[in-house]
C-alpha cells in the first residue's frame, strides 16, 4: 500500500503500487504486506532525528515490523529501524513465506513493515544521479524492502548492495 502524506511533491500513485506488486513477486513476498508513507522534507527529518538521531531529512528510512506493535496504515511508524543480524538474514532468505513474520488477523498475509519516503528529498538525489523522479521513488522502494528483510548496508560487507544492483538491473533500474 502507498499512502502520500506530503504536498511537496506531486507523484503517480498507481505505478509505485504496480512497482511494489512486481518487486514483492520478484523476492517471492506475495503473501506479505509493506505499506509505503510518502512524507515531507519536515517529517522526514523528524523521523530521521528520532531514530537515527541525524538532523535533517533523508531519502528512505524502513521500519520492520515488530510482534509487539500492529501494522501501521493511517499514520507515521512508530517502530524505530534498527540493524539487523546477519543471522536473521539468513533465515529472511530460507522462508521464501517469511512464517515467523506477524500475521495480518484473519488474511493469511505476512506484515513485513513500513517504509517512510520524501519525496522531495528524492527528487533532489535523482537530480543529482541523472534519473527521473519515478525512477529514484522505485529505486528507493526497492531499497527499502530490502532493508525489511533484514539487510543492512552499513553492516553487511556489500551483500546488500551486490542484490539490490541484480535487483535493479532485473527491474530496469539505472
Amino acid at each position: 500500500m502507498i499512502l502520500n502524506q506530503q504536498r511537496e511533491v506531486r507523484v503517480a500513485k498507481r505505478p509505485l503500487e504496480s512497482f511494489l506488486r512486481r518487486v514483492k513477486r520478484e523476492l517471492g513476498l506475495k503473501q506479505s504486506d509493506v505499506t509505503v508513507c510518502l512524507v515531507s522534507d519536515r517529517a522526514m527529518a523528524k523521523l530521521n532525528q528520532k531514530f537515527r538521531k541525524k538532523k535533517g531529512p533523508t531519502d528512505v528510512l524502513s521500519f520492520p515490523q515488530e510482534n509487539s506493535y500492529p501494522p501501521l496504515a493511517t499514520r507515521l511508524p512508530r517502530v524505530p529501524p534498527r540493524g539487523h543480524s546477519p543471522k536473521r538474514r539468513r533465515k529472511a532468505r530460507k522462508t521464501a513465506n517469511l512464517g515467523k513474520q506477524p500475521r495480518l488477523e484473519n488474511s493469511g498475509t505476512t506484515y513485513l513493515g513500513d517504509i517512510a519516503i520524501s519525496p522531495a528529498t528524492a527528487r533532489r538525489y535523482a537530480k543529482k544521479n541523472g534519473r527521473l523522479l519515478a525512477s529514484e521513488l522505485r529505486v528507493l522502494i526497492l531499497h527499502g524492502v530490502l532493508h525489511l528483510l533484514g539487510y543492512d548496508h552499513e553492516t553487511d560487507q556489500g551483500e546488500m548492495d551486490r542484490i539490490e544492483q541484480k535487483l535493479r538491473s532485473r527491474f530496469g533500474l539505472k
